[in-house]
């Protein structure tokens, strides 16, 4: 597999970027992105057995399983930084080891329900704490420690927008390559 083939396979909705203007209607596209998550992940997996989803959706990725799991721990993390980023000024977030936690017992055998359940929920809080934020809002910001950068909440709205993508086009991908 060449290197074109196996970025395809990484970024299968492409590289995340940041527009340099953002207006409502992005704001509104990615909110809306966040919001039907849920729906769109549980629709990836549906009807998928344990066997496929503990298949790597490509060499040396995470299995489906994996992926599902990693989601709710993003988001949660997303979420978590969105509320410190509205309740302090330009607080520094905590990272974590996203690879290290797709180890752990819970993400590499837990049924992907639970995590399917467990984003249902948070995104209902999640995107109703969104579309009420104020224009004020949605500029404060975290100071993140590894890209050593602020990003504002406008910024983790689309971040975590094309994330949602991101992961459920690793599973849909896979089951278009498979025929599953």
């Amino acid at each position: 597999m060449n290197e074109s083939e196996l970025e395809k396979l990484r970024f299968p909705v492409g590289n995340f970027s940041f527009p340099e203007t953002v207006g409502e209607s992005e704001l509104r596209k990615w909110i809306a992105e966040i919001e039907q998550l849920p729906l769109h992940l549980s629709t990836a997996v549906k009807g998928l057995n344990d066997n496929q989803l503990n298949t790597t959706y490509r060499d040396g990725g995470w299995t489906l399983r994996q992926v599902v799991h990693h989601v709710a721990d993003s988001h949660i993390n997303a979420y978590t930084r969105i509320k410190l980023a509205l309740t302090e000024n330009n607080p520094t977030i905590k990272t974590y080891e996203e690879d290290a936690w797709a180890k752990l017992d819970d993400s590499i055998n837990l049924p992907v329900e639970i995590s399917l359940s467990l984003l249902n929920s948070l995104h209902l809080r999640w995107v109703y704490l969104l579309k009420k934020l104020s224009a004020k809002e949605l500029e404060k910001t975290v100071f993140h420690p590894e890209s050593k950068r602020e990003m504002s909440i406008k910024f983790l709205i689309s971040l975590y927008a094309w994330h949602s993508r991101h992961h459920t086009a690793h599973i849909t991908s896979l089951r278009r390559r498979m025929n599953w």
